[in-house]
């Protein structure tokens, strides 16, 4: 596709990336699990589990979507042999902790409390390899869901049937169907009906497997029905075709308009994303500067040769706005980047409401904590 592309670069000192916090933790015995949150803690990440059998892509994944590696290095990962966990905090969005479970670990055995480990669980992301006999993986899928519904109803289940590049598009809605039907079949029997299982078909080699985390991500998002909605207004106000709101770092959109999400129009908007980053990489940075060379001045416009623009606009330190709209709508910059700004400033307000929340929440903790502690401020030990 020919593309005629327009830069405005910022030439000012990039905000620094955060570096990820990243550690490897080996859970035995019922010893607890070291950086869990305290339950009154004032922010409570929400974690996502990643499970299923051995082999089946939970490392791939996360090394994809988190790590920028390239697909083909996966190939040379080691099987996962102990449970890793990370923090995932690139925005003010996306604050969740992603936990990748062995496959040959049997975390229901009586040495494990896994009790603890489903009861601050925000989604159970099960994958399942398509390429491969998944009857084991359904019964695997079938009793972990079971256990941890039972310990937290408010997870979200969602199937991953991966790896599914290799096959053509009825093997791959055929593969689908019949997992559906196996898996939800099981749940009737076992009178769990009101058990809810979201599937997705996922691959590392194209987009699929960042639409699907996306999705994930979004139901962790408790403002998300607010960042649709401003989304709304601002399209409709803007004359835009399509918005979304993407974390320009793991290049999850974390929230989009009301119109339904194209397969081909979200991976333009990851092409753009990159391209922005790499040219800004080149030509953004000068000296020893590290980091991501993206700010408040990022701004970048594509022209497709279909008459579409692609406008891409910095919200947030690490959350743009990128949006599809029509040439001859285009000419009408001014008024668009007049309610663009009145998009970032609802966005603020967003955030600062967040904070309000989340300082009530750790003076609610403090109060707590002086309750629970007897008067020489020894805690009390439950009878």
């Amino acid at each position: 596709m020919k593309l005629d592309c327009v830069w405005l670069l910022s030439p000012r000192t990039p905000a620094k990336q955060d570096e990820e916090s990243k550690e490897i933790q080996h859970i035995s015995g019922r010893a607890k699990v070291l950086g869990c949150r305290d339950p009154f803690s004032s922010e409570v990440k929400p974690r996502i589990l990643l499970m299923g059998l051995r082999r089946s892509g939970k490392s791939s994944i996360q090394k994809v979507v988190f790590h920028k590696m390239s697909p083909n290095e996966t190939l040379f990962l080691e099987s996962t042999n102990k449970i890793c966990r990370e923090d995932v905090s690139n925005s003010s969005f996306v604050h969740f902790q992603i936990w990748d479970f062995p496959g040959q670990i049997d975390f229901f055995d009586p040495t494990f409390d896994y009790e603890m480990i489903f009861r601050g669980t925000g989604a159970l992301i099960f994958v399942i390899d398509s390429q491969d006999d998944y009857v084991e993986a359904l019964s695997r899928l079938h009793l972990t869901v079971t256990r941890a519904y039972k310990v937290n109803p408010d997870i979200n289940f969602e199937v991953f049937i991966h790896k599914v590049d290799g096959l053509s598009d009825d093997h791959k809605i055929e593969k689908q169907r019949d997992i559906h039907k196996r898996a939800n079949d099981d749940l009737v029997d076992a009178a769990l009906e009101r058990i809810h299982l979201s599937f997705y078909l996922t691959s590392i080699y194209d987009h699929s497997i960042f639409e699907a985390f996306s999705k994930v991500v979004q139901k962790l998002i408790p403002q998300l029905p607010t960042l649709e909605n401003l989304l709304n207004i601002f399209i409709s106000n803007s004359g835009i075709e399509k918005a979304f709101l993407f974390d320009v770092v793991s290049k999850i959109y974390i929230a989009t308009d009301s119109s339904p999400v194209d397969m081909q129009t979200y991976e333009l908007c990851c092409d753009m994303i990159d391209v922005v980053i790499d040219i800004s990489c080149i030509y953004g940075v000068t000296g020893d500067e590290g980091g991501i060379p993206y700010d408040k001045e990022s701004m970048a416009i594509i022209r497709l040769n279909s008459t579409t623009v692609m406008y891409l606009k910095e919200v947030t330190k690490f959350l743009a706005l990128v949006c599809f709209l029509r040439e001859e709508s285009f000419e009408r910059k001014g008024l668009i980047d007049y309610n663009f700004h009145c998009f970032r400033k609802a966005i603020q307000e967003v955030f600062e409401v967040r904070l309000k929340v989340l300082r009530s929440r750790k003076l609610l903790s403090q109060r707590r904590r002086s309750r629970q502690a007897t008067p020489n401020g020894m805690p009390r030990v439950p009878s």
